[in-house]
């Protein structure tokens, strides 16, 4: 099939030259990173101090065929916290030809695809997180009508230059229901999907060969209210733990998560419910619980406030589906809400001449509570419970403009977060994280596309390490020319360290080069909800992106 695509796409860039609606289309993305040793820090230079990540994208459509290719490079190996399956490779990572029309549109080699909100079936790449569980295979979506739309996966999922051992298939619906019954005051959605993955049992007739989920959803939005629903169960599978079978026993899964919200003029809310029993799906079985996210089939991010400050991204919360069923941990999954609170007062008020925003939020997270019978290897679930609390957070945003030359925004955050959740570990033997941090965000436009902006943070906590102070100044020159310079300082503990940072960025129509120097401060990194463990260290980044 390689062969064939890669073909395929030569020969439509060859017949571009006689046609006048083919163009090219894609980009580079080059990350690399020189390590250094930094004593204070107690962090030794590795001896492969250059690494790097580099991204060549190539596309190229005409008329209703579209072909791409994706070219990278680890070398001499990948930047530092990413898997050391990309280490020292090079090559075709990806390769796609695509056909589309009005009511077909069908894909032959890599592709990425999302059933519903993803819990059942996603493929994405996340290069920052190191993530690309692409598809190698065939998908076809079919959409007879503006109401109804089906399509159909099958393939293996992408890892590293090679794929999975497993086999994923899949098969999605979508059905307006308020076109097909000629509703009016309500928009009303429902899906249905089924995703099965194949992997040989090596004639151990103790493993099933085949595990499939299946899953229903439904969608509405009345007047100002708008709501979903979404269920899956997962047959019964092998648990494992470190890349062996740890128990003899087969356990089933269970996903529900429910969105309830409201929105008008000025005020929106939404609330999210969602409750995870045994629930990872992996491309590979013996793939389960890798820290690097690899051949993963389904998405469950943490369902979180993301906060975009150095401090308030030391205690994230990565979500906890999975069953531990061992004499040391036992874990049956997560079950939490999360509410969002938005409020935009009128342009003229008390607080604010321009605009004030004030947003808030709350977060709750815990264990399932379960009873586990170790001589049986079963467990008893209860839908709720008083589970082992993983996370709680409460905070409030107030986002102000003052004129149009200065706006302010203010943040504060009380959290507590099991040690081991944050740190790693066995849950519930460390004890809790409590702390609370406080955000100040000002900047002052000063016209001609200057502006300055000034954050001060603070993070105070008697456990762990103790307190932090922040700070961030960045000056833009013009919309293309930026430059900060950034320092955390982590005080009162055993060991007292800044965390610096320095660097800037450069924008010229579709080129962009930044470039930093400083510490990284081990612990999650996580985008959109979904968390990789980094290592800590000190260098010099640098980052270009060419988009055409």
């Amino acid at each position: 099939m390689k062969k064939l695509i890669l073909g395929a796409f030569v020969l439509i860039c060859a017949t571009s030259f006689s046609q006048e609606n083919g163009y090219f289309f894609g980009g580079l993305e080059s990350n690399s990173q020189w390590l250094l040793d930094d004593e204070k820090f107690d962090f030794p230079a590795p001896d492969e101090q250059f690494r790097a990540n580099n991204y060549l994208q190539l596309n190229y459509s005409l008329g209703k065929f579209t072909a791409g290719v994706q070219f990278e490079s680890y070398l001499p190996v990948a930047l530092s916290g990413y898997s050391p399956t990309w280490d020292s490779q090079n090559g075709v990572g990806t390769y796609y030809l695509n056909f589309k029309n009005e009511t077909l549109d069908v894909t032959g080699g890599y592709f990425y695809e999302q059933f519903g909100s993803g819990l059942i079936l996603r493929s994405w790449e996340d290069r920052q997180l190191g993530i690309n569980n692409a598809i190698k295979g065939m998908r076809v979506k079919f959409s007879p009508t503006n109401a109804v739309d089906f399509t159909g996966v099958f393939g293996q999922t992408r890892n590293g230059f090679d794929v999975s051992e497993g086999i994923v298939q899949g098969l999605d619906a979508n059905l307006d229901l308020s076109d097909l019954m000629k509703i009016e005051a309500i928009d009303l959605k429902f899906g249905a999907s089924y995703v099965g993955r194949y992997q040989s049992n090596g004639s151990n007739d103790t493993i099933p060969s085949t595990v499939n989920a299946y899953g229903g959803r439904l969608d509405f939005v009345a007047d100002k209210f708008y709501g979903g629903v979404e269920a899956i169960t997962k047959d019964p599978d092998v648990l494992v733990n470190e890349g062996n079978v740890s128990s003899p026993q087969l356990f089933d899964g269970t996903a529900l998560q429910v969105n309830l919200g409201y929105a008008r003029k000025g005020l929106g809310i939404n609330t999210t419910f969602r409750r995870l029993e045994n629930f990872t799906f992996y491309s590979d079985r013996y793939a389960e619980g890798n820290q690097y996210n690899e051949q993963l089939i389904n998405y469950v991010p943490a369902i979180t406030k993301q906060h975009d400050y150095m401090l308030s991204n030391i205690y994230v919360y990565s979500s906890q589906p999975r069953l531990l069923f061992s004499e040391n941990e036992k874990r049956a999954g997560e079950v939490g809400s999360q509410i969002d609170v938005y409020y935009s007062f009128d342009k003229e008020s008390a607080l604010g001449k321009v605009g004030t925003k004030l947003a808030g939020n709350f977060a709750y997270w815990a264990g399932l509570e379960a009873d586990f019978n170790m001589t049986d290897q079963t467990y008893d679930v209860e839908f709720i419970g008083k589970g082992q609390r993983y996370f709680r957070d409460i905070n409030l945003e107030v986002k102000n403009r003052w004129s149009s030359k200065w706006s302010t925004v203010v943040t504060f955050q009380d959290v507590i977060i099991d040690k081991s959740v944050s740190k790693g570990g066995i849950v519930g033997n460390q004890g809790d994280i409590h702390a609370q941090i406080a955000v100040v965000e000002a900047t002052r436009r000063l016209g001609g596309g200057k502006a300055l902006r000034l954050e001060l943070q603070h993070l105070w906590t008697q456990d762990d390490d103790k307190n932090w102070a922040a700070s961030v100044l960045e000056y833009n020159f013009n919309p293309s020319f930026t430059v900060f310079a950034a320092d955390a300082w982590n005080y009162g503990g055993e060991k007292e360290l800044h965390y610096y940072n320095f660097g800037g960025s450069y924008s010229k129509g579709r080129t962009r080069f930044a470039i930093n120097y400083g510490r990284q401060r081990g612990g999650l990194i996580c985008v959109g909800g979904v968390c990789r463990e980094v290592p800590k260290s000190t260098g010099v980044s640098a980052n270009l992106v060419v988009t055409f």
